[in-house]
Order: C-alpha cells, then structure tokens, then sequence
C-alpha cells in the first residue's frame, strides 16, 4: 500500500450525519427526505455519505446520472434513487436493471422509457420461467417533472394531466411521484420570493389536474435546500436537501436569516481540504515567485512550497486572495497557483516546519480558519463550486 499525499480531504462524517438528524427534525413529520449524493455527494463521497443517510433516515437519495446511482447499487445501497438529469438511450437498460427511477417531462422521453422497461421485463421473464404472474405484471416507477418556471427539465404545467394518463395507461410504467424545482427559492428579494411562488402555485394546479383526472401522482416534492427551511409550508410529501447536508447555507437562507426567523437550523461544515509545507525557502527582498513573476517580495520572507493546486480544487483567479491556516494563523499565497503547487508567504515562520499542516477551508476542528463560504466570497461564486472543485486525486479520508 503506498503512503498518502501531503494534500488530501478530511470528511468528518459525524458532521454529516449530524446534518442529516437535524434536517429530518426540521422537516414535518411524516415528510419524507430525498439527500442528493450527486457529483461524488458534492465531492464529499457518494457511497460514504449515502449509506450514511440512510443510516440517519433518509428515504430516497438523487443522483444526476445513471452511473452515479449504479455505484451506489453495486455499493449494496437498496434504498431508492432518483436520477435527477434525463440520461441517455443506451443507458436506459441500466437504469431499468439497477432500479434508478428517472424524471420524465414529454412523450417521446416516456415512450424510450418504456421500451427499455418492457424490453428489460422480456429479458427477465424469458431467464425466470419460474416467475409469478405479479412479479411479473410490477411496473417500473417514473416521476413526473413538471417545468413550472426553472426552465431545464420537465413539462409545462398544462400539459401534467395529459402525461400522467399517458404513464397511468402504460403496460409497464407507473406513476411513482410528481415533482419541480425552485429557481429562485434562495433569494430574499421581493422579485425572488414572487417569482417561487408563481412556481409553486403553478405546481400546485399541475398535480391538482392530474387529481382531477382520478390518477394519484404518487410521492409530490419540490423543495431543494433553501425552499425545505425558508417555506416549511411548501414541503409536501418529500423535500430534497442537497448542499445543506454537507454543511453549507443556500445564498440568502443562512444560519442567521434562520435564526432571525426564528427557525434555526444550525450545520456543520463536513469537508476540510488540507495540504502540507513540503519546503521552506527563504526569500531575500526582490525575489519573485511562480509563473509570470507576477509578486515580488518586498521584504525579505519566507516561502511555503503546498502542494496543492488548481488540479486538486484550488481557483488559479484567487492567486493574489487566497489565504491558508497553518498553526492557526491565515497567511497569504503569493503569486499564481499551479496546477500541482501554490506557495505561502510565512514571515518569519517562527514555530514553523517543514510537512506542518496547512488547511485551506473546513470545519473549525479542521483547525481551519476559513470555511468553503469564506473561498467562494472571495472568488463571486459559491460553496458548491468550491466543494465539487476538489479532484479526484485528492484523497478522501473519513473521520468519524
């Protein structure tokens, strides 16, 4: 087994798992929770943090591609998963054999759909003589997405009622949920708050067209992270935490809004990205670093060489902002980041060595000072990027 590198991932799993308990306090009771494991869990780990989930309660876990969620099924994960993104023809026998439920939004998509359910039955009722009548009769479970103002996935609300039959007619399809999303639910603006409640509203006449039609639409959802705490009373049967599960707020629906509102739900951070001083050189008055030459010492210092760079989930634009904890202390990176390696100006370095632990984001036992929230500020975007930024080759270590 080879040694690790200086620059890895710490998941405190107890952070998530704590998240986790206290959403599902937070939600209604009897409302069910869909924890979104999507993009490697955020780059967190998606089998780590699924089986975790459902350790903690969760009843669905999404997904947004059919790989994903074969990974969670050959981890051994039962529990349902929703495929948040339309895939592709040639995934679909996958999708029907490791028992993913997609979202369907137009007829043509529900019609490839079918064929590959009733094409995935034959094949299974053809190698199980044995099969009973029922088992083979059971019927593959889509959710219906209905596009009520996100404009990415989904049909029009008109045209729900008009689907759902189509799914409800079907010889291998049932209709397994209805569901939106929120494009705006984030926001405190007045322009916002309207703009998610015509979705909602528009949402809420979609599935009471398909009541209408004597068909029921199965498990209703629609809220993501920010619109399951800000409009508790939008929850429906199922709500869809992604971001907050990991420890982070959804733009202007944060801890102190919360609170404010009296109805805090208090997180923690999961993810510390971490590196270590693999050299100590020191820099005379008029030296310069990294590609460019673009800083220049102004006095004489000291630099940290971390290997660590835009490869591993650094943004090369925070050369110049960027800051790094070492001994609990922020000290500045100077000049452009690499793709492998960035460097810090330490002073003096006083008490500091060489392989000293230096944390760039994560929770405060991390013994870091600055959060994925602190980076995203810095760099206009937002704690998602920072978080699924982190490559593949940076090492995930789970700290319980």
């Amino acid at each position: 087994m080879s040694g690790m590198r200086l620059t890895f991932a710490e998941i405190y799993i107890k952070n998530f798992e704590a998240n986790v308990r206290a959403i599902k306090k937070f939600v209604k009771p009897g409302v069910k929770i869909c924890c979104s494991v999507k993009a490697d869990a955020y780059g967190h780990g998606a089998v780590t943090c699924a089986k975790a989930a459902v350790k903690c309660g969760a009843d669905f876990l999404a997904v947004a591609t059919v790989g994903e969620g074969i990974e969670l099924r050959e981890a051994k994960i039962k529990a349902p998963i929703l495929l948040l993104s339309y895939c592709s023809p040639s995934e679909m026998a996958d999708l029907v054999k490791f028992n993913i439920t997609p979202f369907v939004g137009d007829e043509e998509y529900i019609g490839f759909i079918e064929r590959a359910v009733q094409k995935a039955f034959k094949a299974r009722n053809a190698a199980n003589a044995k099969l009973t009548k029922n088992a083979a009769a059971k019927k593959f479970a889509v959710h219906l997405a209905v596009d009520s103002g996100m404009g990415r996935v989904g049909c029009l609300p008109c045209d729900a009622a008009a689907l759902a039959k189509r799914i409800s007619s079907s010889k291998y399809l049932t209709l397994g949920g209805m569901c939106t999303h929120f494009a705006s639910a984030d926001g405190t603006a007045a322009r916002d708050r309207s703009y998610a409640k015509k979705q909602r509203d528009a949402f809420v006449a979609a599935v009471e067209s398909v009541k209408a039609c004597g068909i029921k639409p199965g498990i209703v959802h629609a809220s993501a992270s920010a619109a399951l705490m800000d409009k508790v009373e939008w929850q429906f049967d199922m709500v869809r935490p992604g971001i907050i599960l990991y420890g982070y707020y959804p733009d202007k629906i944060t801890a102190k809004y919360l609170r404010a509102k009296k109805t805090p739900l208090e997180l923690k951070p999961v993810m510390a990205l971490v590196t270590g001083i693999s050299a100590l050189r020191p820099f005379a008055k008029g030296m310069s670093v990294s590609y460019g030459s673009t800083w220049t010492a102004s006095k004489n210092t000291t630099i940290g060489v971390l290997p660590i760079g835009y490869a591993d989930g650094l943004l090369r634009r925070q050369a110049g902002t960027l800051k790094v904890s070492v001994g609990g202390k922020l000290y500045p990176i100077r000049g452009r980041i690499c793709m492998d390696q960035c460097m810090v100006d330490l002073g003096s370095a006083k008490g500091i060595k060489r392989f000293d632990r230096a944390v760039i984001f994560g929770p405060k036992e991390s013994g870091a000072l600055l959060t994925a929230d602190d980076l995203a500020a810095d760099a206009g975007t937002i704690s998602y990027e920072i978080l699924t930024c982190v490559g593949k080759r940076v090492e995930r270590v789970y700290v319980k």
